[in-house]
């Protein structure tokens, strides 16, 4: 029996990936303004968000529900790496640490793989729908705004294993509505979807100040006064 995940996961968080959307630091980013250090830190954030992430995902590969969800080739730590070196060189390691709403997101994958394995879910369709999706639109604009050539600094959103990104997503849906899962389950599932949006918003939030010494004040305010309906949202309505 089908548990709908995929449908109740793309519905159930519309409002957040929204509100994700109509963060300062992504609405100058959708508008083509990327400055290189703030580029640099949010990447930098996401490694230790899916370095925990895959850790723990890999750690229960075996739990009933994790095992149907869980795909090699959309593993992002060692892509990150390579932009990491990219950006802050050799010693790379010692120059980057995490934001404060970064360490809670990490603390958070923590508890609930301690808690509640099947949850991680909730954050991977969150993380790697997204870098299969808008993500890719993202590469573009880094690459274009930031003058970068082939795949520098941009590795993260480069998934050399997935040539047919549609194909993969549908194949990832079907996979989602085929666990053995009941709606109680399903439900704690989206919600925790919806918290991986709410760090991921913080986690951008943070950047704001960044961006707003790097551009000025006045520039920041012009490229973020209007609101996005978001991709989800629009093509909902």
């Amino acid at each position: 029996m089908s548990s709908n995940l995929a449908a109740k996961l793309r519905s159930g968080t519309q409002q957040a990936h929204t509100a994700a959307e109509n963060v300062g630091f992504m609405k100058c980013f959708l508008k083509g303004v990327v400055d290189k250090d703030c580029f640099a830190k949010f990447l930098s954030n996401l490694y230790y968000i899916y370095s925990e992430l895959e850790t723990a995902m890999v750690s229960h590969v075996d739990h009933p529900v994790i095992r149907g969800m869980y795909f090699l080739e959309l593993n992002r730590q060692t892509a990150i790496e390579k932009d990491m070196l990219f950006y802050y060189g050799e010693g790379w390691r010692s120059q980057i640490t995490p934001s404060a709403a970064t360490q809670k997101y990490i603390t958070h994958i923590r508890e609930i793989s301690a808690s509640e394995p099947a949850l991680l879910l909730g954050h991977a369709y969150t993380r790697y729908m997204g870098d299969l999706s808008g993500g890719q639109m993202f590469q573009k604009i880094a690459q274009s705004a930031l003058k970068l050539h082939h795949y520098q600094g941009t590795s993260f959103y480069n998934f050399e294993q997935i040539p047919d990104k549609k194909a993969f997503k549908d194949k990832y849906r079907q996979a989602l509505d085929a666990l053995p899962i009941d709606d109680a389950t399903a439900e704690r599932i989206v919600a925790e979807a919806n918290k991986a949006f709410a760090f991921n918003l913080q986690m951008a939030q943070e950047l704001d100040g960044n961006l707003i010494k790097a551009l000025g004040q006045v520039l920041f305010n012009s490229l973020t006064r209007s609101h996005n309906p978001g991709s989800t949202e629009a093509a909902t309505t």
